[in-house]
């Protein structure tokens, strides 16, 4: 049994799209900021940090969108969000690594860095999917970075070429659409 613990529009998000992608059934718990839900002494118990997402796995919290991501790729691999090869599994690590390390705490080092970062991850991309023609947990990761800075930015058309393209082939999959929906329907409320 999967229960899911997010918050619509977080980093949660991408877990939730990868739930949708493989097709897994799961129990979906919305969390709220405004509430403080994810300082509720029992949420606590599950990710003491405090943060979302935490994907119950039979009664075992995991935390941390990568792990998860991760997890449900190698746990659902007909999904096949994960590439079979080693050196290709290592640069799935690699995105998810520069996903987590450098984009997501970018914003919050000014606009300025956040933007050079962005062109980073512009010129990196440079493809497809960030393997090439491989989709994976890294494209559903940068996604929902991407996503947000995309809606709430709203950079200059042609600022970064190659995550605008992926952000539209991203928002033509059916996982996205449906999550989007979902997320939507219960109310955005991102921490500051």
């Amino acid at each position: 049994m999967l229960t899911l613990h997010f918050a619509p529009g977080s980093s949660s998000m991408a877990v939730h799209i990868a739930l949708h992608e493989i097709g897994a059934s799961f129990e979906a718990k919305p969390m709220s900021f405004r509430a403080k839900d994810m300082q509720a002494t029992d949420y606590l118990k599950l990710n003491p940090e405090g943060k979302v997402p935490t994907l119950v796995i039979d009664g075992r919290p995991l935390t941390e969108v990568a792990a998860i991501l991760f997890y449900l790729a190698r746990r659902f691999p007909a999904a096949e969000l994960l590439p079979g090869d080693i050196e290709a599994e290592a640069q799935t690590l690699s995105w998810m690594s520069f996903i987590a390390a450098t984009l997501h705490p970018a914003r919050r080092q000014g606009l300025d860095h956040a933007r050079a970062v962005y062109a980073i991850a512009d010129k990196r991309l440079g493809a497809m999917w960030t393997l090439g023609e491989h989709y994976s947990i890294a494209d559903i990761h940068l996604f929902r970075l991407y996503w947000r800075l995309f809606n709430s930015l709203k950079p200059v058309p042609g600022t970064f070429p190659n995550l605008d393209a992926h952000y539209a082939r991203m928002m033509a999959r059916p996982a996205v659409a449906k999550t989007i929906a979902i997320e939507t329907a219960i109310g955005y409320e991102l921490p500051g």
